[in-house]
């Protein structure tokens, strides 16, 4: 039996991103490892591994889990090693390095690279460096976006850089009521512009930015923030120091976004850097415009002025522009919506999956057949 040792960080990426992915591998007959911080027990796992990973790439906890794994390494021996998260990316290939490559097809896909062109430079040599170091033992690289593939194949990070149409969405998830229903349910009056960013608080996804510009806004603007993080309390305060507050809904981390998004006018992204981010795809789906960062990940997703509107990142005036045009015109607002309803399609799970999968294959250049692929 063939055996796969599915790389990420935490758990949580695993069950929120990947179960599909590890139960068809198991359909098609491979032994099934996990690994990441925190128990990754699903359906079709064999064997679940938890091992520490903090989130400063430096920490010596990181580099003992990578010597801990190398040991692991030279005792089973893998014919395929899947990772996934820079930090997991980063230190399952270390671990390899030091045991040894052997027969493993190794491929990494990357959910967006932590850094490109505009990152600090003493910050983009470091995650650079990291990726060149662990280039020599990964066969295949998966991209979500047009500048990571560029930034793979540039640099040379591994023998075959591949695009494929993200993760995959599932989209059949979601059930979306009428707007006035939604609104009715979730207590949000109808006189309310609603804008939604439903993503983890963090200093990346920028949350703040979009609290501080909402004071620049009409007071009928509210903006509601769905998720958990370690900036949330960090946010909540800034409501309150701005004066927004009771214009600024904060719900949590919630399973079921149906409501949100059905009850939202436009969905937003402040976000600094991403690789193909799930919000947005759903939002498209939902049929709302979207107002994001020109950045990559959203700048593959959206036209400019067809799904919705790009500004430059933390660019109030730019932002409150975008948000002010389509509280003034419902229909170009519906207008956006349906042309993202048909382009979010191209990332629903049924079709991406497939890709995922062939990019895996032991000779992915001829699995691999994607006439429109970005590149």
């Amino acid at each position: 039996m063939k055996k796969v040792l599915y790389a990420a960080s935490g758990a949580g990426h695993l069950e929120h991103f990947h179960r599909p992915y590890l139960a068809r591998l198991a359909e098609e007959g491979w032994e099934v490892w996990t690994f990441c911080n925190g128990k990754a027990e699903f359906p079709g796992v064999h064997r679940a591994l938890d091992y520490p990973l903090k989130k400063r790439l430096w920490s010596p906890v990181n580099f003992r889990t990578a010597l801990r794994l190398s040991r692991l390494l030279k005792q089973e021996k893998f014919d395929l090693v899947y990772v996934h998260t820079s930090l997991a990316a980063f230190f399952v290939r270390l671990a390899l390095r030091l045991a040894g490559k052997g027969n493993a097809r190794v491929v990494s896909m990357v959910h967006g690279y932590l850094f490109d062109d505009k990152t600090f430079l003493p910050r983009r040599l470091l995650l650079l460096g990291a990726e060149k170091l662990t280039a020599s033992v990964t066969d295949t690289v998966l991209t979500m976006n047009a500048c990571d593939y560029e930034i793979a194949s540039r640099y040379r990070l591994a023998a075959q850089v591949l695009p494929v149409d993200g993760i995959g969405v599932e989209f059949d998830r979601f059930t979306f009521p009428g707007r006035e229903e939604a609104r009715k349910a979730l207590k949000v009056p109808e006189d309310r512009f609603v804008l939604l960013y439903p993503a983890e608080f963090s200093g990346r996804k920028n949350q703040a930015f979009l609290i501080r510009t909402l004071a620049q806004l009409p007071p009928e603007v509210m903006l509601v923030l769905a998720g958990q993080g370690s900036e949330l309390d960090a946010c909540r305060k800034l409501a309150e120091r701005c004066g927004v507050a009771d214009r600024v809904l904060m719900p949590g981390y919630v399973q079921d976004l149906s409501l949100w998004y059905a009850a939202a006018d436009v969905c937003v992204s402040a976000s600094r850097i991403e690789g193909l981010p799930f919000n947005v795809m759903e939002a498209m789906y939902s049929g709302r415009p979207v107002v994001a960062t020109r950045i990559k990940g959203h700048t593959d997703l959206i036209t400019d002025g067809a799904e919705g509107l790009l500004y430059e990142f933390n660019d109030d005036f730019g932002f409150c522009d975008c948000i002010g045009m389509l509280r003034k015109d419902a229909e170009l607002r519906r207008i956006m919506g349906e042309k993202g309803q048909r382009r979010a399609e191209r990332y629903a799970l049924e079709r991406v999956l497939p890709q995922v999968m062939a990019g895996l294959d032991e000779k992915p250049e001829e699995a691999y057949i994607q006439e429109d692929a970005m590149v």
